[in-house]
């Protein structure tokens, strides 16, 4: 039994998870700032939208790039990109003076989300002993959650401070603007911090630098179970001599996608399927719309905020028990009945200039329901998600396989996104969640059906 140091590597997770809240900071904090975006950029439905969405086309470039280009530079290095790009992304939304403008420092935040949302998970992967790596590895989903609650608390107060996102708050600049430039303090520090760790030892045999990676994990491990572990990665690889590429997602005996490939897609788009961006995106909009205020509604945002962070550490404390798999199952069952519960609440509305008018017995379903809904994502599809995605995939893959998934993620993402404010005009909300809620039980087939349980395996053990 390999003997490890716990200390260095929960700093080096910590580290890497900030990565993490600055994915959920720069996510969560579009939420607050939609009323001032409309009111400064003058814009309809379908123009907020896509100022909302533009970030995840970013995301899904950067999730595809870096999934890519870390096989080719190293997971660290793009970490360390990434946190260059929060910084000039947290400035420059806040100094926009133009949709065009805002959107283009948006895409550069979304880069820097997708290159965080892959490279962490999987770089913590990599340096993870099996036995603790989803609980690590699911750090990653309570600094995303935390960093959406933070975004939340800090959107409630500023605008509390200001007397709304729209007013003025310090040296003449409008309090949403404040909102995006609170994130340059968290991205600072995730770029210093980022030096202070090592390069992936899995990624360090890969290039063929054993003796640096043998180096990196004897800092991580006593030196029998350094070498031992060098000597796994080799043999895993010792089928394909060749660097990592793309073409290695096609199974050369039968010339079709490997299966996994496709569990990874079908993961990262049902994580996205069931609406819950719409929630952290959209929440002070949804919540108005049905007669809240607006600072009910971002005060909302934060009650969600600590109920998320609530359900990922009690998955935090069962990943590695009970598994990935069942995790999963129990959150696409309770998101399946919780969205449907939210769907009946809103269809007992009443549309009137202000809004959808609920009675006060469906307001208090529909707020339980949506939070409840929040909670089973949390607790299952936000964290594992991420945790199966970085693990999964045999090392010869692993880049290329999070490069693809990761792509697929934030492209649902974002047509999640964009579509919402279209289809709440269109449809309504009732409709809109009686959507969500079907994909919700098209996943509890796909978990079912497909998934397979990696509790326990080494990643030299993945095929």
């Amino acid at each position: 039994m390999n003997k490890h140091n716990l200390t260095r590597i929960i700093f080096i997770s910590c580290v890497a998870t900030i990565g993490g809240f600055l994915f959920g900071f720069d996510s969560g904090v579009i939420n607050g700032t939609v009323e001032g975006l409309q009111t400064s950029f003058m814009s309809n439905s379908v123009g907020t939208g896509f100022s909302v969405a533009s970030m995840l086309i970013g995301c899904a470039v950067g999730a595809f790039f870096a999934g890519w280009l870390a096989d080719h530079f190293g997971r660290k290095r793009m970490l360390v990109v990434a946190a260059v790009l929060f910084i000039v992304s947290a400035w420059g939304s806040g100094i926009a003076s133009g949709s065009i403008e805002f959107m283009i420092y948006r895409i550069l935040g979304g880069l820097a989300v997708g290159a965080a949302s892959v490279m962490t998970p999987a770089y913590i992967a990599e340096i993870a002993p099996s036995a603790i790596r989803g609980r690590l590895a699911t750090i990653q989903q309570v600094a995303i959650i935390f960093g959406l609650f933070l975004a939340f608390l800090s959107n409630y107060v500023i605008a509390d401070i200001a007397g709304g996102s729209t007013q003025e708050l310090w040296w003449g600049f409008q309090a949403w603007r404040w909102m995006f430039w609170i994130e340059l303090i968290p991205a600072t520090i995730f770029l210093l911090a980022l030096f202070l760790i090592p390069e992936s030892p899995r990624y360090l045999v890969i290039k063929g630098d054993h003796q640096v990676a043998t180096k990196v994990l004897s800092s991580l491990m006593d030196q029998d179970g350094a070498h031992q572990t060098v000597s796994d990665i080799k043999r895993s690889l010792s089928n394909n001599d060749e660097q990592p590429k793309l073409s290695d997602l096609v199974d050369p005996s039968t010339g079709r996608i490997r299966q996994i490939v496709w569990i990874g897609i079908g993961l990262a788009s049902f994580q996205q399927l069931v609406g819950i961006n719409v929630v952290f995106y959209y929440g002070a909009v949804l919540w108005q719309a049905v007669g809240f205020s607006e600072a009910d509604a971002l005060l909302t945002n934060v009650i969600s905020g600590l109920l998320s962070i609530g359900a990922v550490l009690i998955a935090l404390a069962l990943i590695d028990k009970v598994g990935r798999k069942p995790l999963l199952l129990i959150g696409s069952i309770g998101m399946t009945i919780t969205l449907g519960t939210v769907a009946f609440a809103f269809s007992t509305g009443e549309l009137t200039d202000t809004g959808l008018q609920l009675s006060d017995n469906m307001g208090i379903l529909a707020l339980v329901a949506a939070n409840a809904y929040v909670a089973f994502f949390n607790f299952s599809w936000g964290p594992v998600m991420w945790v199966m995605l970085g693990e999964m995939f045999p090392n010869q893959i692993r880049g290329a396989g999070l490069a693809v998934s990761g792509l697929c993620q934030w492209s649902t993402n974002f047509l999640i996104t964009m579509t919402f404010p279209i289809l709440l005009t269109a449809i309504g909300l009732s409709i809109t969640y009686v959507i969500y809620s079907t994909l919700a039980l098209l996943s509890v087939l796909f978990v079912i059906k497909l998934v397979k349980e990696t509790k326990g395996l080494s990643l030299e053990e993945m095929n």
